[in-house]
């Protein structure tokens, strides 16, 4: 892969068709980042030159992160995103199954939840969240999108838990200088929920808590819609400037 050298280039790795980067990739875009999407449930396969990106996204999906014997690919997965955050030291967001992977992948701990969360929950940020270069622009209560039935137990060595609520204890964590991961849904759009609710393993989750179908949570997420997307643009903006400050690290200057 080549190009200008003053491109930035976003690597976005995709679990689900319906689960793409959303308004994740609008923001980026705008900001003039280029983004390769890699589909893996398809068996597209993970760019050997990693070192060609500046940041990597992480997106949801419905599998778990220990299902590696019926998705190989996730070996795969965990070891591209050890190298990319431990060895490379770039800019990484992980939402959702994306935050469970990093968890998992640099040492911490994902598990079955006792009772799924779904809906569109409160969050409250954590005493470290204020020092935080991107969660420190947020206001210490805010909502977000939940469809999950897994969480990240315990946080990875150097991962500080930025954000918490009474279902989830980690709803957003940073491992290192500048990796996060949010296990609410940054990339939410006017349909995510209406799609969200046709993929088997999602609506498996919405029925088991007793919800027929999804329009009364597609309206609410409709309602508050540009509240979250304010919060979405405060991380991706938070995002850019560490991937600037990592390319100065990088080679001495801004390209």
């Amino acid at each position: 892969m080549t190009g200008d050298a003053g491109t930035r280039r976003a690597l976005v790795l995709q679990h689900l068709e319906s689960e793409g980067p959303g308004t994740i990739g609008d923001h980026l875009a705008a900001a003039g980042v280029s983004l390769t999407v890699v589909e893996l449930d398809e068996g597209e396969p993970i760019p050997p030159e990693l070192d060609e990106f500046d940041l990597m996204v992480v997106m949801g999906g419905p599998m778990d992160v220990w299902q590696e014997a019926q998705h190989p690919w996730l070996a795969e997965e965990k070891a591209a995103i050890r190298h990319w955050v431990r060895d490379l030291g770039r800019p990484f967001v992980g939402v959702c199954l994306g935050h469970q992977l990093l968890a998992d992948a640099l040492g911490g701990e994902v598990g079955p939840m006792t009772k799924p969360e779904f809906g569109l929950m409160e969050i409250e940020l954590t005493e470290a969240a204020p020092a935080d270069p991107a969660f420190g622009r947020l206001p210490l209560r805010f909502r977000g999108l939940q469809w999950h039935g897994a969480q990240v137990r315990t946080p990875p060595p150097e991962g500080v838990v930025l954000a918490s609520n009474e279902h989830c204890a980690i709803q957003a964590l940073r491992v290192g200088r500048w990796a996060w991961g949010v296990q609410f849904h940054l990339e939410v759009s006017e349909d995510t929920v209406s799609r969200w609710s046709l993929v088997p393993e999602y609506r498996a989750t919405m029925e088991s808590l007793g919800h027929g179908d999804a329009g009364w949570l597609g309206a609410e997420v409709r309602h508050h819609l540009p509240t979250m997307r304010r919060h979405t643009d405060t991380l991706l903006a938070s995002m850019l400037t560490a991937i600037q400050y990592e390319r100065v690290g990088r080679n001495g200057a801004l390209r």
